[in-house]
């Protein structure tokens, strides 16, 4: 069987078999791909720990004809103990996990922006230099602007008005519906809109941005009331719900 290497983020594991375990793998260069480790259950294994999920390791690889086979594993950077001895960042970082592997919805499609933004937020989520919330949050918007359904906090998502005050200064939209893409103007709004702060709206901006000075300054209420909605659009854009996110403390 040929033989390839890649940098790879564990993103699942599930048994297989008595001593086996398929591995579900965000990789650099060959996007999602489901790998065999075999005999990496029994406690024999050199390879147990380094086969969990958040590790980022650099494996080698036997291409077979439904599932590889790793045949390496090295590791490049261990992240689940900071991260799985925190729940906040634990239940943060699952929810990353399942984003990343939904939003790479072909196998060996490369996705090498999500293995960076992915690996980037799983450095920041173990550092613990960042509150959890506010790290997922802005990995969600980043993941999904990435994947091609950015949204607009500025400009009505709609008609592209841009939200000038009487004054000619630059304002807010009053209005945001996950469904249209972001805030809307008066003209486009819709039933069942929301009407953030705009403080909230601005906190968004910021998220999506990697403002953090800036993110690190809102209020609770405006935090709470963005994480909201950032849940609303991801979940609306996924089409089904992400089964971690109701873990996560807001």
């Amino acid at each position: 069987m040929p033989l390839y290497r890649d940098e790879a983020i564990v993103l699942r594991t599930h048994k297989l078999g008595e001593a086996d375990r398929i591995i579900t793998l965000l990789t650099r260069g060959n996007g999602r791909i489901r790998a065999v480790a075999k005999g990496v259950r029994r406690t024999t294994s050199r390879w147990g720990s380094r086969l969990e999920p958040f590790t980022h390791v650099d494996l080698q690889l036997a291409e077979g004809r439904s599932l590889d086979v790793i045949t390496q594993a090295e590791t490049q950077g261990a992240y689940a103990a900071a991260i799985g001895f925190d729940y906040d960042r634990y239940t943060a970082g699952t929810v990353m996990l399942e984003t990343a592997e939904r939003l790479v919805v072909e196998e060996r499609e490369p996705a090498r922006q999500q293995f960076s933004l992915l690996l980037g937020a799983l450095k920041a989520m173990a550092a613990g230099e960042r509150q959890p919330g506010h790290v997922l949050d802005s990995y969600l918007l980043r993941a999904l602007a990435v994947a091609g359904y950015a949204p607009t906090f500025v400009d009505c998502a709609h008609c592209g008005r841009p939200p000038v005050l009487a004054t000619g200064e630059l304002g807010t939209h009053r209005w945001f519906n996950p469904a249209m893409g972001g805030v809307l103007c008066s003209t486009c709004r819709i039933p069942g809109s929301a009407t953030p702060a705009p403080e909230t709206l601005t906190l968004l901006g910021a998220l999506l941005a990697g403002d953090w000075p800036l993110v690190e300054a809102g209020e609770p209420r405006h935090v709470r009331e963005a994480s909201g909605l950032i849940a609303a659009f991801v979940q609306w854009q996924l089409e089904r719900g992400l089964r971690s996110l109701v873990y996560v403390e807001r």
